[in-house]
Formats: structure tokens, C-alpha cells, sequence
């Protein structure tokens, strides 16, 4: 693949860049500043970057305890390119033959293969015919809408509806409706599928943005298409991702300082001018990347003078936020593979309880990572690493969530686990709960997905990476495009691009030499595979 790269002078100076957060997004426009010759230091508070590319020691053993997909592993590709490295070389990854497996309450199983074919094949003896042939026409539209979205939106650092309709051409309103951008994802996947538990499984990719799929927008459909596209497990954990990214980082020339907590963006004639850090040092600099959720810049968590960055937004419109459990244990002979998926009895009475009574379901779907494992459902050892996701509600200001409410959550999944099969013998055990993931990134409540994507307008509420306040740059999942790890490195790469340009358009204005720079055009790879 040829990056196209536009020479562009940046400034009569070496512009000196202050990135606050080493999650992907922040770490992707370290690199990418840092690669086309900007001075670039990175903070972060904790003892190693990463962000939610967290580990936990259970049984002395180092489980990954955040995101554990990677899909559109090209956005990745394209970053180390522009940085003049190889990603594969950093960060080895093995495609996933079967993406994930799924149990239902009536004993039924599912398996969802990277071959489409496959799929259907399965489909069809799962649920029938019918459904094969539904879900042939649903991939055909999931590749739409992929397409239809990703030049005009996940690709645009400043997306609006009128450009939207604009990139369709002539028939752009017509290609917002087969998109179907006014409906629920829920309302798209039941016009396809009659089968409640096929609803359920393709329902389920609102969660991947920390939303219902009754009330988030359909273009998410597009998720069955990225998947398709491959998924992909990164050889030695998660971690290796946020690891070869750091380093990828540094060998581009930033500066990575961990334990460095910022306490404040220094502000001089409206524009940062430094960052302070909580032990009083202050870094010099002619602009930020703020890699954290906005919700602190706009709670004031980062000084007065950075709250007008964002609009805030009530707590009520939090996205999910989760109940965890990092583990090692004993499954027995129970046929798991990496990523598998035991879905509740009432769907909707789950996400009810959640957005609406604010508590942790009586019946959860329970994800289940089975680190040790691929495609190959053959137990590896007698104990293994287990990581279990529970939706969960975020705090709205009513108070933390139980421990006596957390506990019966907990035994409900073991017991939803129990039914398919699955009664393990825990070795130890990790639970993170909603008010940790709170204390973990600040300002959240735990809501680890930003705002939540509820309303076929939500997409166009998260900030861009241009805040409202000149010099002050925005990356992470909780802005546009969103969240996942495609779409953190994606925000990092429009902060990167958005902030060159803006520097060589105030450099153009001056009446001064200029050392030479480049920019990152936006490359389009189709599928992004």
C-alpha cells in the first residue's frame, strides 16, 4: 500500500506538542506529530501507556482486562506506514477463523466464521432457510453502509449532516435511507431476521459503542461488516498492541513520560501554552492533544480556562459501563474458543434495566475472552485466563452500585454460564466494577464508551478532534468516530492531521522562513482490511 504524503510547511519553528493520555488514540498522534517533526511529549498518570489496554495479576498470571478485538487492522497499517514502520513488525497478529461463539438459554449454539459462507451455512442449519438467505442480504447491506460511511464519516475529521448527504451525490437522501439512518438497530435487524435469538446476536453490536440496540441508530450494522472484514488477536495479549505503539512512538521521536498525572492546560490569550503537571512542572507548548474522556476537560478536571473545549451533556446520556472479571480457572472439557458470548433470556428487559431503572440486570448477557484459546476449542492447560464482560450501568449521580447488587449480578452470570454448560472452578478471580472504572478515567461515572450513540443524531454529538478552543486537539473513543480500537487510533490520526494543517496555515501567514513538514492526506483503502 502507497501512503500519499503532501509536503506542507508546519512552521518557521519546530511546534512543540504536549499529548495528556498514552491511550491508542493519544499514542496514534504522538507517532504521526512526531513523524512529520513536531517536538512531542507524551503524559500519562499511570506507571505504563495503554488506556483501557489494561492487565490484571490473577494467580500470578497477567490477563488483558480491557478491549480484547482488533478489527480494521489496515487504520493501523496505514499509521506505522505514515510513521515509516511496519505494523507487523511491531505488533504480530493471527486472523480469527470463527469470530465468536454464542449460547442461548434454550441450550442452542452459534458459531460466526470469518468465511461469510460459512456463516450462512451454519445459519441455515441453526434457525432454518430462511434466515441463511437473510443474512446474505443483511451482509450485502452491511457492506453499504460500510461504504457509504466510511470516506463520509469515519474518515472525515469533521463530519456534519450536509456533508454526509453531499458525498452520497445526487441521490444522497436515498442512500441515507437504505443506510437506514432514521431507524434502531434493533428495528434493522428484525426486518431481516425472524429469529428472536438472530435479532439478539446482531442486536448485540449497539454494546460495542456502549449503547441499546433499541434505541442506537441502525448504520451500526456496519459492525457485521467490519468483522467480516477480520478479526484479528494480537499474538501475546492485548497489551502488545498498546506496547507497540508506545514504541512506535518513540522510535518516530516523542517522548513518552509515565506517572506524569497533568493537573492543568495553561492558557495564554485563549490558546495552551503549557501543561502543568500535579507536582507544579510546567511543559511548554504551542498546542494539546488531550487523550481522556471530554467530559473532564468540561467538568474543569484539567483548569477553568479549558471548560468552554466542550459541550457538557447530562450523566443521564452516559453510555454502558461494565461489571468485569479477570480469572483464572478450570473450564473442564466446556468447548470454548477466544471470543464467545452467553446471551440472557429478555433482551430487552436487560437494556431496560440499565438505561432505564439504572441497575445491573437480574439476567445478564455474559461476553467471555478465553485468552489461551483460538479457533481450536480444545481446553489448553487445567486453568486458564478468563475475561468476562457484563453490561453494566454508568453512575448518573444516584450512587455507586451495591456490593449485595454486584454480588447476585456476579452468581446470575455464573449461572447463565452454568446453563450452557460452562461450571467452572475458579483459581482467582479480579472484579472491576462500574464506580472503579470511574476512578480509573476521570469524569466518566465508569461510562467507558463516552456518550452513549442513542438517536440517529448521536453520531454527530461527539466533539471532533478540533475543540472549540484554538490549539486544543481531541483523541479517544469518546470522540468522533467513536469507540473500539480502529476508531481511538482513527480519532489520534484526524488530531494529528487536523492540528499539521492548522499549523501550516497559521505558518503560511507569517512572513518568515519555513522548515519543511508533511501532512497526512487521508488514504481510502475500501474495507480498510
Amino acid at each position: 500500500m502507497t501512503i500519499d504524503l503532501v509536503a506542507i510547511p508546519v512552521s518557521s519553528l519546530t511546534p512543540r506538542i504536549v499529548v495528556i493520555g498514552a491511550g491508542v488514540g493519544g499514542l496514534v498522534s504522538a507517532m504521526l506529530l512526531a513523524a512529520r517533526g513536531c517536538d512531542v511529549t507524551v503524559l500519562e498518570k499511570d506507571a505504563m501507556p495503554g488506556g483501557k489496554l489494561r492487565v490484571l495479576e490473577a494467580a500470578g498470571r497477567l490477563v488483558d482486562s480491557g478491549p480484547t478485538v482488533l478489527t480494521m487492522r489496515g487504520i493501523f497499517d496505514q499509521v506505522f506506514a505514515m510513521a515509516g514502520q511496519e505494523f507487523a513488525a511491531s505488533v504480530p497478529v493471527t486472523p480469527a477463523g470463527i469470530l465468536a461463539r454464542h449460547w442461548w438459554p434454550d441450550g442452542s449454539r452459534l458459531d460466526l466464521h470469518a468465511d461469510p459462507e460459512r456463516t450462512a451455512d451454519a445459519i441455515g442449519t441453526f434457525a432454518g432457510p430462511r434466515e441463511a438467505r437473510a443474512y446474505k442480504a443483511f451482509c450485502a447491506r452491511t457492506a453499504e453502509v460500510f461504504d457509504t460511511l466510511d470516506a463520509s464519516f469515519m474518515r472525515e475529521p469533521e463530519p456534519d449532516m450536509p456533508k454526509l448527504v453531499a458525498s452520497s451525490g445526487i441521490g444522497g437522501l436515498a442512500a441515507l435511507a437504505r443506510i437506514r439512518a432514521f431507524s434502531s438497530l434493533w428495528q434493522v435487524v428484525s426486518s431481516y431476521f425472524r429469529d428472536e435469538r438472530l435479532r439478539q446476536l446482531f442486536g448485540r453490536y449497539a454494546t460495542y459503542c456502549g449503547s441499546s440496540p433499541f434505541v442506537a441508530p441502525g448504520p451500526l450494522m456496519l459492525v457485521a461488516h467490519v468483522e467480516q472484514a477480520g478479526v484479528w488477536m494480537v499474538v501475546g495479549g492485548m497489551r502488545r498492541l498498546a506496547d507497540g505503539l508506545a514504541d512506535g512512538a518513540r522510535r518516530a521521536g516523542a517522548r513518552i513520560r509515565c506517572g506524569a498525572a497533568a493537573s492543568e492546560i495553561v492558557m495564554r490569550h485563549g490558546a495552551p501554552c503549557a501543561v502543568r503537571l500535579a507536582e507544579g512542572e510546567e511543559i511548554p507548548a504551542e498546542a494539546v492533544v488531550f487523550n481522556g474522556d471530554p467530559a473532564a476537560l468540561a467538568e474543569g478536571l484539567l483548569g477553568d480556562a479549558a471548560r468552554g473545549a466542550v459541550a457538557p451533556f447530562a450523566p443521564t446520556e452516559r453510555s454502558l459501563s461494565a461489571l468485569t472479571l479477570s480469572l483464572v480457572a478450570d473450564v473442564g472439557s466446556f468447548p470454548l474458543i477466544r471470543h464467545g458470548v452467553f446471551f440472557s433470556d429478555d433482551y430487552r428487559a436487560e437494556f431496560d434495566a440499565i438505561f432505564k431503572r439504572r441497575h445491573l440486570p437480574a439476567d445478564s448477557t455474559v461476553y467471555l475472552c478465553a485468552q489461551d484459546r483460538a479457533d481450536d476449542d480444545a481446553s489448553q492447560g487445567r486453568t486458564e485466563r478468563l475475561f468476562a464482560i457484563i453490561n453494566a450501568p454508568a453512575e448518573t449521580g444516584a450512587g455507586p452500585l451495591g456490593k449485595e447488587e454486584i454480588a447476585t449480578c456476579i452468581e446470575a452470570a455464573k449461572k447463565r454460564m452454568a446453563l450452557a454448560g460452562l461450571d467452572f472452578s475458579v483459581e482467582d478471580m479480579r472484579v472491576t466494577t462500574p464506580a472503579a472504572f470511574g476512578q480509573l478515567f476521570p469524569a466518566t461515572g465508569g461510562a467507558l464508551y463516552g456518550r452513549a450513540s442513542h438517536g440517529w443524531a448521536a453520531s454527530f454529538q461527539r466533539p471532533t478532534a478540533r475543540s472549540r478552543i484554538k490549539g486544543l486537539y481531541l483523541a479517544g473513543g469518546a470522540v468522533h468516530p467513536g469507540p473500539g480500537l480502529p476508531m481511538a487510533a482513527l480519532s489520534g490520526w484526524h488530531a494529528a492531521d487536523l492540528l499539521i494543517r492548522d499549523c501550516a496555515s497559521t505558518a503560511r501567514s507569517r512572513p518568515a522562513a519555513m522548515r519543511g513538514g508533511t501532512s497526512m492526506r487521508r488514504a481510502m483503502t475500501g474495507a480498510m482490511r
